[in-house]
């Protein structure tokens, strides 16, 4: 089992930053590959940005150059640095943890981008 908490969303005026963090019950290391996906209303829920075992990380094409993941194995913890955000960026933002074949989620944490 993997344990998954997120943290970090927020209201934000269009052009804003956040940070969210994602932290799991077992060190990242025992993950075989983490990442940030985000559904917004109406729509299907899509990958933001991943990141494996070994760091090598990858990207939805709406999010390079605005987001950057990352993680803290000291803490267990994996993040999604959000830069220039927009309206569209609007969605709960999930974390999921691949471990041995099985998929965990977090409960989600909502990102308004508004004026």
């Amino acid at each position: 089992q993997v344990q998954l908490v997120e943290s970090g969303g927020d209201l934000v005026q269009p052009g804003g930053s956040l940070r969210l963090s994602c932290a799991a019950s077992r060190s990242i290391f025992e993950i075989t590959f983490m990442g940030w996906y985000r559904q917004a209303p109406g729509k299907q829920r899509e990958l933001v940005a991943g990141i494996s075992t070994s760091g090598s990380t990858n990207y939805a094409d709406f999010a390079k150059g605005r987001f950057t993941i990352s993680r803290d194995s000291a803490k267990n913890t994996m993040y999604l640095q959000m830069t220039s955000l927009k309206p569209d960026d609007t969605a709960v933002y999930s974390c999921n943890a691949l471990r041995w074949g099985r998929y965990f989620w977090g409960q989600g944490t909502q990102v308004t981008v508004s004026s």
